[in-house]
């Protein structure tokens, strides 16, 4: 590796991270913390560190104290892991100090996790990003032995998606009628077209989706993973759009997947499920009430982005509120061990434990084609075996407060929900 290259590659970024316009993340830095954020493809990692960058250097941090890398530079094409103590030695030359490290995409470096520790045990303040969800595994925590605090990265919540479009909430905002009237306006872009950062002020949207899907399914799955039946995987990921609500076995998505013609195992259906997960496409949610084979086996799958889900769906409002619902919920409460659906003799769309909440999710609350005795029966029912101090339905539009066999259950517009009014 050419010291002179990346001599030019820390300069270029000298230059290039203070004229982002980074609208802040809803994320508190610990002074002296060494993170570790990962998530999907474009959800904002690499403005989370801008706005670390930005932070120090309005503190009066200088870039001869900071290192910024982002490993998807072509010009560090062909970089290993032997490549990156170069970095610390480039910028001793440079400017003859001890950097905070910002290294940005680090998975694409194979073996990085050690230089990572390595960094730590030396009192290195570092930030590192990635675009696999394996950067979290607990292998990798156990190699870096407890010295990075690990941050799950999503795409904007829906205040951070107004805040992105100049809208700011207040306790008072909802009197006007003209405010509220463009907070759901901008909640329809966020419903259908989600909240990555870069494609929040957008015009063509879709088009900035579907790029992002296309470089998520090419590069972090099918080429990382050297997959040959890439038409297999297409037809995979539409079924599991369609199908977005339905608990999934592995050997019912292969029958639906071969059903189409491409035909693939129940193995190769799971190497692929995984290569999703890693690549944050998905996300399983599993039965509190199954069996630990079921749980592990036949959970739901939610795509992390409503934009992304969007792009396989007509008329896919259904889906879409209960995506939208699943993923605040994993955002809000953890990916693991937090999140539950429950599904023994009666149906409801998630549980969570801490804090005890049952929520059932309904796009029109219609009594009329018996679905708002359908989702009350069954939140009632499931206090019975769980414990629920809270009960919700979330809906698209309707609001109220139902007191029912002394039982109290919000219904409340998911718009609202997702602003924690």
């Amino acid at each position: 590796m050419n010291k002179d290259i990346l001599k030019a590659v820390i300069a270029d970024n000298q230059t290039e991270v203070p004229k982002y316009n980074v609208i802040p993340r809803d994320f508190t830095f610990e002074e002296f913390g060494n993170y570790v954020f990962s998530g999907i493809r474009r959800a904002g990692k690499s403005y989370l560190l801008y706005q670390r960058m930005q932070q120090l250097i309005t503190r009066g941090t200088q870039w001869d104290e900071m290192l910024y890398i982002n490993f998807e530079d072509e010009r560090l094409t062909g970089m290993g892991t032997e490549h990156l103590n170069l970095l610390l030695e480039v910028h001793l030359e440079m400017y003859g100090k001890k950097p905070i490290l910002f290294l940005d995409e680090i998975q694409n470096i194979l073996g990085w996790e050690k230089f990572a520790r390595r960094m730590a045990d030396t009192k290195h303040r570092v930030y590192l990003t990635g675009s696999n969800a394996r950067m979290l595994s607990q292998d990798i925590q156990s190699t870096l032995g407890g010295r990075y605090i690990p941050v799950d990265v999503y795409p904007y919540d829906f205040k951070e998606f107004l805040a992105a479009n100049d809208i700011l909430i207040t306790k008072n905002s909802f009197f006007s009628t003209e405010n509220k009237a463009e907070v759901l306006r901008k909640f329809n872009d966020y419903f259908y077209f989600g909240g990555f950062p870069e494609g929040a002020e957008l015009s063509s949207k879709r088009d900035y989706l579907t790029s992002v899907y296309q470089k998520i399914f090419l590069g972090d799955i099918a080429a990382r993973h050297a997959v040959e039946n890439t038409f297999a995987l297409r037809i995979l990921f539409k079924k599991l759009a369609e199908s977005v609500k339905q608990p999934m076995s592995f050997t019912r998505i292969a029958n639906i997947v071969s059903s189409t013609g491409a035909k693939v195992g129940t193995n190769t259906v799971i190497n692929y499920m995984e290569y999703a997960k890693d690549a944050w496409l998905i996300n399983p949610i599993q039965n509190i009430a199954g069996k630990l084979v079921d749980k592990e086996t036949v959970p739901k799958y939610y795509f992390t982005d409503n934009g992304l889900l969007n792009l396989f769906l007509l008329d896919g409002n259904t889906s879409l509120l209960e995506n939208m619902v699943a993923i605040n919920l994993l955002r809000k409460y953890g990916r693991t061990d937090a999140v539950y659906f429950y599904n023994k003799g009666i149906e409801v769309d998630f549980y969570v434990p801490d804090p005890a909440t049952a929520i059932q999710v309904c796009y029109d609350l219609d009594n009329s084609a018996g679905t708002f005795d359908r989702e009350v029966k069954a939140l009632l029912k499931i206090t019975e075996v769980l414990e629920c101090a809270h009960l919700l339905i979330i809906t698209r539009d309707t609001e109220r407060i139902l007191e029912i066999s002394g039982k109290k259950i919000e219904v409340i517009p998911v718009w609202k929900w997702l602003l924690n009014l």
